[in-house]
Order: structure tokens, then sequence, then C-alpha cells
């Protein structure tokens, strides 16, 4: 008798595959995307207030005082602090430009609206909330944890 070659039993190794995420439509995407540059204007507008505000101006024009004087202490103290909190709101609103922008890459890859931890599809009650998102909930708590 002689032996089939073909007869001999191979193991196949099944691979985990992620599973295949349905992406949002050119409608879904284009909506998404104007509510990401309509976030971004207003950052943008944000941070230009702020910087003529803090920035382009001195103390003293701050103040609003027209004397040569030296100012008080306090009012030394209460300006610097002012100026130091609006500089804080402008850079945490430079953070949120960069994650509108990071959205809008996403937007142009196509990989906006999918979870980056789990690969799942982030909701878009979520998305419609805070459209830079880049977590789920679930994973956001879990983050936040």
């Amino acid at each position: 008798m002689k032996k089939n070659k073909k007869s001999k039993i191979t193991k196949t190794i099944k691979v985990a595959r992620p599973k295949a995420v349905k992406k949002m439509n050119k409608k879904e995407l284009r909506i998404f995307k104007d509510l990401l540059l309509i976030r971004k204007e207003e950052i943008l507008e944000g941070i230009s207030h702020v910087s003529e505000d803090s920035l382009k101006k001195t103390q003293k024009d701050a103040a609003g005082d027209i004397s040569a004087y030296t100012f008080h202490m306090a009012d030394i103290a209460t300006d610097t602090y002012d100026r130091e909190f609006s500089l804080s709101l402008g850079s945490s609103e430079r953070e949120m430009l960069y994650e509108v922008n990071e959205a809008l890459k996403r937007i142009q890859d196509a990989s906006y609206g999918v979870c980056e931890d789990c690969q799942k599809l982030i909701t878009k009650t979520r998305l419609k909330a805070v459209p830079h998102t880049k977590l789920c909930l679930k994973c956001q708590q879990k983050r936040e944890k």
C-alpha cells in the first residue's frame, strides 16, 4: 500500500484578526469635520484674545494707570496673577487646538471615530459632544481611573 502525501493531516493555525470596523460615510465625516473646523476657529479667536490682553500690554497699560509712579505691591501681585491666569488659559487652548488638528488628520486618514484603545466605534453622541475625542466612553473612564 502506498502512502499518499496528500492524506497527511496539517494543522492550521488561526490568527486572531481584529474585527472589521464599519467606517463612517462621507456625509457623517463632513458633519464632524465642520464641527471640528468651527471649534478650531473658536479656539484660535480665544488664543488671539488672550495674547492681545496678556502679551501685548505692559503692566502699566493693563492696570489702566497713566501715572509714572510705582504700583502698590498688592496691585502688582494682582496684575501678575491675572496675566499668569490668562497665559494658562491660552496654554490649555493651544492643547485643545492640537487635539482638534489631530482629529482633522484622523478624518483625512479614515481613522476618525474609532477608539484608539479598543478599536471599536465611538458613539456618534460622544463625537457630537466631544468631536476631538480619541477614546470611547469606556476606555476614557478606564484611563481616568
